[in-house]
C-alpha cells in the first residue's frame, strides 16, 4: 500500500517539476535557472518537511515516504542537473558549468538548513 502513496505523491511532484519547467525555460538562456530552482527548493521542502513534520507531529509512515521519496524525489533532479552540466561544458561554457554545479551544491546545503531552521522554529540570520 505504501507503493500506492508514493506513485500518487510522485505523480504530483513530477507535474509541478514540469509546470516549474515549462513556466521557467528560456530557450534564450543557456543556464538552466527551472532546474536549479526546482533542486533549491526540494532541498529546503524536504528538510523542513524532514523535521517539521516527522519530527513534531505524529504522521504515519506511509505519508513520509509519500512526501520524501515521492513527492520531493519526484520533483527534484540529479540527472537533469548532471545533462545540462554536460551541455553546458560541450558549449564551451566551462565557467557555467562551474558555476552552475556550485550554486547547486553550496545551494542546497542552504536551503537545506534553512528548511531545517525554520522546521524546528529556529531561524538563523
Amino acid at each position: 500500500m505504501v507503493y500506492l502513496w508514493v506513485g500518487a505523491a510522485g505523480f504530483l511532484g513530477a507535474c509541478l517539476r514540469y509546470v516549474i519547467g515549462v513556466l521557467l525555460y528560456d530557450a534564450d538562456l543557456y543556464f538552466p535557472f527551472s532546474t536549479l530552482s526546482v533542486n533549491l527548493i526540494g532541498s529546503f521542502l524536504l528538510a523542513w518537511f524532514t523535521y517539521q513534520l516527522v519530527h513534531k507531529y505524529a504522521i504515519s509512515s506511509k505519508l513520509k515516504a509519500a512526501i520524501g521519496t515521492g513527492f520531493v524525489g519526484s520533483f527534484t533532479t540529479f540527472s537533469t542537473l548532471s545533462v545540462e552540466t554536460v551541455a553546458l561544458f560541450e558549449r564551451g561554457s566551462l565557467f557555467l558549468g562551474i558555476l552552475y554545479i556550485s550554486v547547486s551544491i553550496a545551494g542546497g546545503l542552504l536551503f537545506s538548513n534553512l528548511g531545517y531552521s525554520i522546521g524546528k522554529g529556529r531561524r538563523r540570520a
